[in-house]
């Protein structure tokens, strides 16, 4: 109760953080996908990371549905500890993702013919999603985490389903490029 006291008692610049680190990601995640040059980290383990964030994000998939199950029967502690381990999953992913983007060559879509254009159009939704998602996501949580409902139930109309958009589609997205993967 301490920590939630803290948060809300610091909350401006609690927000102040949410802002900053949503803006950050997304910049520093684009400036990794398009260097010129990528971070040797002097191994091949990075290439299987497409399959463990195919894990992670169906993982986190799963928890934002049983986390949906959960608000909806009104078990608002097993709703928050599963929120909790989509977080985590959501922390996870993100640092994996960063590291192969930043040490890994982009895959190209090979598939030809109607598949092409359903490839492109779920990744670019995908990443356009993505780019936006983390702001509506940590106000949710943070709300959340405050237990401030009114707030929480707000931006969680818009970060809901964004996030389980990008979770779902990260995987599909997976599926259809992981036959080019330099393996």
């Amino acid at each position: 109760m301490e920590k939630v006291n803290s948060l809300l008692e610091n909350e401006s610049k609690v927000k102040s953080w949410i802002i900053i680190i949503s803006i950050l990601i997304p910049v520093v995640v684009a400036i990794l996908l398009f260097m010129p040059s990528k971070i040797n980290v002097g191994a091949e383990w990075v290439y299987f990371l497409p399959h463990l964030n195919a894990v992670i994000n169906s993982a986190a998939s799963i928890a934002l549905i049983v986390a949906l199950i959960f608000v909806k029967q009104k078990k608002y502690a097993y709703h928050g500890a599963t929120m909790s381990v989509a977080m985590a999953l959501g922390a996870i992913f993100l640092v994996s993702y960063v590291i192969y983007h930043g040490s890994a060559e982009s895959t190209s879509f090979g598939g030809e013919g109607w598949i092409r254009p359903v490839y492109y159009f779920l990744l670019i939704t995908h990443i356009v999603f993505a780019a936006v998602a983390l702001f509506p996501i940590l106000f949710a949580y943070y709300y959340g985490y405050t237990d401030q409902r009114a707030k929480h139930r707000k931006v969680v109309k818009f970060a809901y389903p964004i996030w389980l958009y990008v979770s779902v589609t990260g995987v599909i997205v997976y599926l259809m490029i992981s036959p080019y993967y330099i393996q």
